[in-house]
């Protein structure tokens, strides 16, 4: 008897579709459940190493965060109460419910004013005033200070820490090459005899967190310099016999330019980059000046929300998303000092831009100053605030299998697992108000990766 004829068309079905198979249940359904920074502070390392040492350094980040808090006291009816002076901002803000949001805001900038840190050693590392014939001696040195430093950090050495932090090194442009090659592999050396890489990759460590360590590559072009420094991280990997327990360093690739996005033969390049990375890249930044720079944006056009960035990140977003990649919006570079009426034009500004690139689900962005980080984290607190109980609540009827009021698919009830995760992780959400959605903070990575899971009432998932 001749086989029938639907088992006829699977096998024919099996055999044409192998490859698109593989793409389907591995390249292209990665999502990002660890957690994501919501910011990425920039500090350029002659400033910060010209103005502190290593006994004060590693207290930055605690320092910052005292820093907004102290200027919050002093605005107008904060009565020295930086609390009241969140308050008062998060209203003039028109922020729903500001007591709540001020609170977790204040809160915040006691306990993590900083996600995620970046000691700049490419275009915020001016070397003003030092000789041309010091400069390389300069970098050198302070390429092993930032070492020593982020060991600190990631090592768990400090009380006040960033969760992320790293260094942005030069770019492979010809005419910076060998100086960002050099600083990089600086970096990684001091880090690699404090123990530090050891600590973060081998599986077997109690610090093991390979997402930690940041290394950004800007101005990233084509695919031939992303395949470039993963040979070098190759290399290195096998000097220090870290290949050997598995250990991979990543790394994020910074879109400054237009051909990064789009490619000579008018096919999505930045594909091509994450491909190239071989599963070592971390997360695409748009760089906001430099790329609408290239295309010829005048400077008082140039913007986070101008059509060309939207573009832009419309397409890094297509490839980043469901790929393990994360995605990060740029800076604006109006910093909020001067007069009370000043400070507030800057902190509005600063509030929208955040809001709008979380609204079009882009989580992270840059910060570029202390006074930033207030409204980064009201943004960012106010705008899960505003649906996380409503969301809870869906993903309850979800779980529970109630089509009442709600009748949400698979791929839903994963965002809504993502939304309250990212909510959870921000500081926005408490673990009690987490628990509305009848799921545990563990659980809901597990349902935004799987997007159904069996499941019993009271918040038990079946294994």
């Amino acid at each position: 008897m001749k086989p029938q004829l639907s088992q006829r068309a699977m096998t024919l079905a099996d055999q044409r579709l192998a490859r698109t198979d593989s793409k389907v249940t591995d390249e292209w359904s990665r999502p990002a459940v660890w957690r994501q920074p919501i910011h990425t502070v920039y500090i350029p390392a002659n400033s910060f190493f010209s103005r502190t040492d290593l006994n004060t350094a590693p207290d930055l980040p605690r320092k910052w965060g005292q820093e907004v808090l102290s200027v919050l006291q002093s605005q107008p009816g904060a009565d020295s109460d930086p609390y009241e002076g969140a308050r008062k901002l998060a209203e003039f803000l028109d922020i729903e419910h500001p007591s709540r949001v001020a609170e977790l805001a204040v809160r915040k900038l006691q306990q993590e004013p900083i996600e995620d840190l970046r000691i700049d050693f490419e275009d915020g590392f001016t070397q003003r005033g030092v000789p041309v014939a010091s400069r390389d001696r300069q970098e050198s040195e302070f390429a092993v200070r930032a070492a020593d430093l982020i060991s600190q950090w990631l090592l768990g050495e400090v009380r006040v820490a960033p969760a992320f932090c790293g260094i942005r090194f030069k770019s492979f442009d010809p005419l910076v090459r060998k100086r960002g090659i050099e600083t990089l592999t600086l970096f990684l050396s001091r880090l690699q005899e404090r123990g530090a890489l050891h600590a973060l990759y081998a599986p077997d460590s109690h610090r093991y967190n390979p997402r930690a360590l940041r290394l950004t590559f800007p101005k990233v072009q084509e695919a031939s310099q992303v395949s470039a420094l993963v040979e070098i991280l190759e290399m290195l990997e096998a000097e220090w016999g870290l290949d050997k327990s598995g250990a991979r360093i990543s790394f994020e690739i910074q879109v400054e330019t237009p051909q990064a996005v789009v490619g000579d033969n008018g096919a999505v390049e930045a594909a091509r980059l994450i491909t190239a990375a071989q599963g070592r890249c971390l997360s695409l930044h748009y760089g906001t000046y430099d790329y609408s720079a290239f295309l010829g944006v005048d400077p008082a056009q140039q913007s986070m929300e101008h059509p060309a960035a939207d573009m832009a990140k419309g397409l890094l977003q297509v490839v980043a998303r469901g790929r393990g990649v994360e995605l990060s919006d740029g800076s604006t570079n109006r910093i909020p000092v001067g007069p009370v009426n000043a400070m507030r034009e800057a902190w509005a500004l600063h509030y929208r831009l955040v809001t709008r690139h979380l609204s079009r689900g882009i989580r992270q962005g840059w910060d570029l100053h202390p006074n930033q980080l207030i409204t980064r984290h009201l943004a960012t607190i106010a705008y899960f605030r505003r649906d996380w109980e409503l969301s809870a609540r869906r993903l309850k009827a979800y779980l529970g299998g109630d089509t009442t009021e709600w009748m949400d698919e698979p791929a839903t009830a994963k965002m809504l697992a993502s939304f309250l995760r990212r909510a959870h992780a921000c500081g926005a959400i408490t673990d009690d108000e987490v628990h509305m959605a009848d799921a545990t903070v563990e659980q809901l990575a597990q349902l935004e990766t799987d997007g159904h899971l069996p499941y019993t009432p009271g918040g038990d998932f079946q294994s």
